[in-house]
């Protein structure tokens, strides 16, 4: 059957439609599509700090242990029972002070019989004497006898016999060897009564022994024995002692320090002694050394001294000791973390006028404890980078701000 075609217009607006929708499907209007996003540059931003001019020192920080300035054993030296103890874990006491009494009931008993021999023995010196006067005495009578018959032997010769001169010459040489022999035991007896006295004097020497007192004033640290306990003279090392006696008003800190350090510590110098269990710091000073750097470990033991009037330390507290090294000095110098180190040198970034990192190498002298001198390659004025250093290259863009303090 035959239709008839579609008025004109009609054509013409279906051929429209077509083409809008057919349109549609394959095309995206300008209109609507996204435009490309431009390149962000993120910046990042940094602590920094300018060098200043600051007074600079090396300080050598040492672990320690504080020693009683001198401790000892206090031993008898001769044996006997403890009559008594005057002291206790904790006393102090005095230079000279009795610590301890033994009893020895044999060598007090040799005492009194060593004094009755000596008075014995002196004793007989009086009578020694009084047998040497009188023998003077018959010497001189002896001398005139023989010298009155001799004188008339002289006047009147042959008035007298010989015999009877040549009698009083013997009697008279009798009377002075009587002499000599009362001279010689009145020497023996005096040198009985030195030696009696010696061995009086020893005994007495060996009982004094029997106080036990202390050498230097100090702390009794150990107690050892009790009253009535019997105590072996100390003469090996296998006898205990009586007490532990040290002086604690000033005391020994004996600490270690490296070979590198050794010369530069001196005899006399000052240093501060920080003691975390007090929570204080200490005055003292390098007493003495050792002298030897020890191969194994390439450390020199040191001794510093510190007065401890009030008793606050004790012996086997730890400390630290700090030492300034090098002398102090006003020079260029930037916070020490600051400093990195690479390929061998030491270097730090800096911030130039451009915003941007350069690694500067470094020339450094004294290194404190917080700030480091800087001898070359950063110049007063510039910004050095404190902080996300690890997080940085040279060249990237940064933001400065000022650290805080």
């Amino acid at each position: 059957m035959f239709l008839p075609s579609p008025p004109r217009p009609i054509r013409w607006t279906a051929a429209c439609l077509a083409f809008a929708i057919t349109y549609g499907c394959t095309a995206t209007p300008n209109t609507s599509a996204p435009k490309a996003s431009e390149p962000v540059t993120k910046v990042t931003t940094v602590a920094v700090a300018k060098p200043s001019y600051e007074q600079v020192s090396k300080q050598l920080i040492l672990n320690g242990e504080f020693k009683a300035y001198q401790s000892v054993d206090l031993h008898a030296k001769i044996s006997g029972y403890m009559k008594k103890l005057n002291v206790d874990a904790g006393d102090r006491v005095q230079a000279g002070q009795l610590i301890a009494q033994l009893e020895v009931p044999e060598m007090e008993a040799d005492l009194v019989h060593a004094s009755a021999e000596r008075r014995r023995v002196e004793s007989e010196l009086p009578r020694a004497r009084a047998e040497l006067e009188k023998a003077d005495a018959n010497v001189e009578l002896a001398k005139v006898a023989h010298n009155r018959l001799t004188a008339v032997s002289k006047t009147e010769p042959g008035l007298v016999a010989q015999q009877e001169i040549d009698e009083a010459l013997a009697r008279r040489r009798a009377a002075e060897a009587q002499v000599s022999s009362n001279r010689a035991s009145i020497a023996v007896v005096e040198r009985q009564i030195a030696a009696s006295r010696t061995s009086e004097d020893r005994i007495k020497t060996m009982l004094a022994y029997a106080n036990i007192t202390a050498p230097f004033a100090g702390m009794i640290t150990r107690r050892f024995a009790d009253a009535g306990a019997l105590i072996q003279a100390g003469t090996s090392s296998q006898t205990g002692p009586v007490v532990r006696l040290a002086e604690v008003s000033r005391l020994r800190l004996s600490v270690i320090a490296p070979e590198w350090a050794a010369p530069l510590i001196k005899t006399g110098q000052g240093v501060d002694i920080k003691v975390a269990s007090l929570n204080k710091t200490f005055k003292g000073r390098i007493s003495r050394s050792t002298g030897d750097v020890l191969q194994n470990s390439r450390t020199m033991e040191l001794e510093a001294d510190v007065p401890n009037p009030s008793g606050e330390l004790a012996p086997g507290m730890y400390a630290e000791a700090i030492l300034v090294v090098q002398a102090s000095r006003k020079a260029l110098t930037i916070p020490v973390e600051s400093i990195g180190n690479s390929g061998g040198n030491r270097v730090a970034y800096v911030v130039n006028q451009a915003n941007k990192i350069e690694e500067r190498i470094l020339k450094t002298g004294i290194e404190g404890a917080s700030r480091v001198e800087i001898a070359d390659g950063i110049a007063e004025g510039e910004q050095v980078v404190v902080s996300n250093r690890s997080l940085l290259r040279p060249g990237m863009l940064v933001e400065p701000r000022a650290a805080s303090n």
